[in-house]
């Protein structure tokens, strides 16, 4: 139990830094303009926290605690984050007016590079410090 919640922590922290980067501080201008009318004023917070909760648990879940090394943490969470980003932004590219081929290939491939990366953090951090303090 500790060492899936020390997984789930960790993973949520990496995955919340790297996606506030990149939507806060490097994409925010490419997305306004690609998106236009799309997006709101400001990001509604529930449904965000509530995504991101459940996106980590997934990742925890599916990655982080049956990954047996951190290469397959890489390998398994790419997959996830392809599978998932690519479920929403091809959904999204042909239903949506407005979501265009480019804002779909940024996001898709920037889901699955920050789900990789997450797991892997989430992965190692867990390995290092969610080991049993106590021996039977």
């Amino acid at each position: 139990m500790k060492k899936a919640l020390i997984a789930y922590v960790a993973t949520l922290l990496t995955f919340l830094l790297l996606d506030g980067l990149w939507l806060g501080v490097l994409m925010a201008p490419t997305y306004r303009e690609l998106l236009g009318p799309l997006m709101l004023e400001k990001p509604l917070l529930v449904p965000a926290a509530v995504f991101y909760c459940l996106y980590v648990f997934g990742c925890v879940a599916f990655v982080v605690l049956p990954a047996l090394t951190w290469q397959r943490a890489v390998r398994m969470g790419a997959l996830l984050g392809l599978v998932a980003y690519g479920t929403y932004d091809l959904t999204n590219w042909a239903t949506l007016r407005g979501w265009s081929v480019q804002v779909t290939l940024l996001d898709w491939a920037w889901g699955t590079f920050a789900t990789a990366l997450a797991c892997t953090v989430g992965f190692v951090v867990a390995g290092r410090f969610g080991r049993s303090t106590h021996h039977r």
